[in-house]
């Protein structure tokens, strides 16, 4: 949403907008120029020309009221998104369950370092453009889609990169062939002279060439690709390297300067896709290179008494067991997980495998559930998922408050142990304020 304020300001619009709380976010927006106040404030509708929600938004929401009633034109936050990519002469999407992020990030910082200015639309804080947006020509916009509520199914994609398929928001899919069928329709949309570069090694996206018309890239790592990583090493910091081969000829050597073993398969969607339009590939070796993430994606905050400090956005049991991934490849001594999950419903879908994975951590302080969008009316508690870790590892509590969790971890974190907090809602509250 707010990208989408800074575009149309951008445009010379007059943007106004509310929201439930003040956030780093907002609060960049009212420096734009942007006005935002908190709260219900269904007296902006009144001069609006447009009004503009997200998803999370419900009908009863006083501001939707206001426009109902007084007959102005609203859009949903994708579908006005799509209307707004049809000025641009390329969009370059990235989708997918996981991962999309990242590699939204890889894909836009190489097109910014080939001098190409794209407008740049990213799910996460960029360090590269101080925020989640920059506006730049209309030659090329690179922007992360969503497939929640089929957002991404009103969109105008020029090129499409898919990380991955899997089973995730089951309160609007309900099961892992709805997900796929979404995922059908979005690849259609891509025009017979655009590009679908998908990940091979994901089974779930194997049918997608069947549902398209554009050209195909693959990547991948085990199976035979038109972009694949072979001879991967990795050092003391969990930064891998990898020979990169084209179409089974060795074409460069990566050198990753981020954690994890699945940035490999990030780097090699974003090459794939830019050099489809930039020749150059010394200049994407380059800018993936110099690549060191976005934030909320195992970010390193800082230390708190000699502990190190991370920050995660993982919501989902794959992710987590890729974070997890990424703990170990760190030094430490002790590894502590603190969860908040996201939402009533995935929580309940994915009890036994959030259990699972979270056991392998040292040690698990489990937060109060976020809700989102949602209220509990799915039977689910906090304490039903620290009784599942339990049975695998006994050190995990349930702690009900953000501040509560900051007094324990200083009381028992020690010297050269990792703290890592997990999840989309404000759990990072707790690391930020540990270094802090």
């Amino acid at each position: 949403m707010s990208s989408i304020a800074l575009m149309l300001k951008n445009m010379n619009a007059l943007v106004t907008g509310s929201d439930l709380t003040e956030t780093d976010i907002t609060k960049n927006l009212n420096k734009c120029g942007i006005k935002v106040l908190y709260g219900h404030h269904p007296e902006l509708v009144k001069d609006a020309d447009i009004i503009v929600y997200t998803a999370a938004i419900h009908e009863d929401d006083p501001e939707r009221k206001e426009a109902k009633n007084l007959n102005k034109p609203n859009f949903e936050r994708a579908e006005f998104l799509g209307m707004l990519m049809k000025k641009f002469k390329n969009s370059l999407c990235v989708s997918g369950t996981h991962g999309k992020s990242t590699t939204t990030g890889m894909l836009s910082l190489i097109f910014l370092e080939a001098g190409l200015n794209p407008t740049i639309q990213v799910g996460a804080i960029m360090p590269e453009i101080n925020g989640n947006t920059h506006l730049g020509s209309h030659d090329y916009f690179v922007m992360e889609a969503c497939e929640y509520v089929d957002s991404f199914l009103h969109f105008h994609p020029t090129s499409a990169i898919i990380t991955n398929i899997d089973n995730d928001h089951l309160d609007y899919f309900k099961n892992l062939d709805n997900i796929k069928k979404s995922f059908y329709k979005y690849v259609s949309l891509l025009p017979d002279n655009g590009y679908l570069v998908k990940n091979n090694d994901d089974e779930n996206s194997n049918e997608l060439d069947k549902y398209t018309k554009a050209k195909v890239i693959t990547y991948g790592i085990n199976k035979k690709s038109n972009y694949k990583a072979k001879n991967i090493t990795c050092n003391s910091l969990g930064h891998y390297s990898y020979d990169l081969y084209k179409d089974d000829n060795f074409l460069l050597t990566i050198n990753l300067n981020i954690n994890g073993y699945h940035n490999i398969y990030n780097s090699l969607a974003a090459f794939a896709l830019a050099h489809e339009y930039i020749l150059d590939v010394n200049v994407i070796k380059n800018a993936i290179e110099k690549y060191h993430g976005v934030g909320r994606r195992f970010e390193y905050l800082g230390k708190y008494n000699g502990a190190y400090i991370y920050d995660d956005y993982a919501h989902h049991p794959s992710e987590i067991k890729t974070t997890l991934e990424s703990v170990k490849s760190v030094k430490h001594k002790s590894s502590w997980a603190v969860f908040q999950s996201h939402t009533y419903s995935r929580t309940k879908e994915h009890l036994d495998a959030f259990a699972n994975v979270l056991a392998n951590f040292d040690h698990v302080i489990i937060a109060k559930i976020y809700p989102a969008r949602e209220i509990n009316t799915f039977n689910i508690s906090e304490e039903m998922l620290v009784d599942k870790i339990k049975d695998k590892n006994p050190n995990v509590i349930y702690i009900d408050d953000f501040d509560k969790i900051i007094k324990y971890l200083k009381e028992n974190v020690k010297e050269e142990d990792l703290v890592i907090t997990i999840g989309a809602g404000p759990i990072n509250y707790v690391s930020k304020k540990l270094v802090d």
